[in-house]
């Protein structure tokens, strides 16, 4: 599995960091005072490439010299469909939400290169929530914030409506909570335990007026032949997708770093360097998975204990405490109290 990293070159300059440059200019800053730290120079900006940790800091530099609680919204609006060439084309003709869902996953490096998408069903609801890819956790809210008004704002224009997302955030309520009815509007709950978006399942299959399924699979097939090797997704997005996937055989640090094609010591590395360890992203996993368990198939402990291969309910209950600061029963009761609308 080839991945990208915190360090890797991989972020072509012309893609979101023009869009971000263009942002600041737009707001009558000097785009250049937000180059240093970032790895990029004035000169022949779109023969660049940018590493997760030069874009971060470039978003860094933005955000201090643009404090107001409403940039990350505000550039968030502007990073999709994006200048991302054929993948943008594709997003652009998409037929309906579900296959702009789709594509924003599939090609995740170039859409939404610090933070990875994923998608869950829960009863009529579908999520899109958001787990690291290359993220400081000072940035996060900034990140999530600007991910989820790309979105919106994407689907908004494409549909030719405002869809009724809801909006939760796994961070404290901000003590001026404006910006975000002003942006993401007044369906938003904080102190959940995902960074989501949730949605009517049937809003997936409306369809959109500028839909082309030809228009769609010209514009893969080009993006195809332009993205060749490159990698896909980050090491921690790699990481997590095999979790998910294998969880029911309680995956190995040695099994999963043979999966992602590194030594056991080397992938415990580069988690220190994203700030993280293998036992914290197994754990991640498993409670969104409990999550899945509890909303999608209504398990109980016993079940949910037996699917993730624990020896019995109490140790599940145990360790689900650990991992949440919760009993499994409160979890329950708190998870997602909004209701999808129709």
């Amino acid at each position: 599995m080839h991945c990208y990293q915190l360090h890797s070159p991989c972020i072509p300059a012309a893609y979101q960091p023009a869009l971000t440059l263009e942002f600041a200019r737009n707001q009558e800053l000097d785009y250049r005072d937000l180059l240093p730290g970032t790895g990029l120079t004035a000169a022949d900006l779109a023969a660049q490439s940018l590493t997760p940790a030069g874009y971060l800091r470039l978003l860094h530099n933005l955000a201090t010299a643009l404090p107001d609680g409403d940039t990350a919204f505000l550039l968030g609006q502007t990073l999709l469909p994006g200048h991302q060439g054929p993948i943008s084309h594709a997003l652009l003709q998409a037929r309906n939400l579900g296959q702009a869902l789709e594509l924003l996953l599939r090609y995740q490096a170039w859409l939404s290169p610090l933070l990875a998408p994923h998608l869950m069903r829960q009863g009529e609801q579908t999520l899109l929530y958001w787990t690291d890819s290359c993220v400081s956790a000072r940035q996060r809210t900034f990140l999530v914030e600007m991910m989820m008004a790309a979105v919106s704002g994407m689907a908004r224009w494409l549909s030719g409506q405002r869809l009724p997302w809801q909006y939760s955030f796994n961070r404290t309520r901000p003590a001026h909570p404006e910006q975000y009815a002003v942006h993401l509007g007044s369906q938003v709950q904080f102190n959940a335990y995902l960074d989501a978006m949730a949605i009517a399942s049937h809003w997936l299959e409306q369809p959109w007026p500028r839909g082309s399924e030809m228009g769609v699979q010209m514009a893969l097939a080009a993006a195809e032949r332009e993205i060749g090797q490159q990698p896909r997704r980050s090491l921690l997005a790699g990481l997590y997708d095999y979790l998910h996937e294998h969880i029911r055989q309680s995956p190995s640090l040695e099994q999963c770093s043979a999966a992602l094609g590194t030594s056991p010591a080397t992938l415990k590395r580069h988690l220190a360097a994203h700030d993280t360890h293998f036992q914290a992203e197994l754990d991640q996993v498993r409670t969104h998975v409990t999550l899945e368990l509890i909303h999608n198939r209504g398990y109980s402990n016993e079940q949910i204990a037996a699917h993730l291969g624990f020896h019995d309910a109490n140790n599940f209950r145990r360790s689900f405490k650990r991992w949440t600061g919760l009993t499994p029963s409160v979890f329950r009761s708190h998870l997602f109290q909004l209701q999808a609308s129709e």
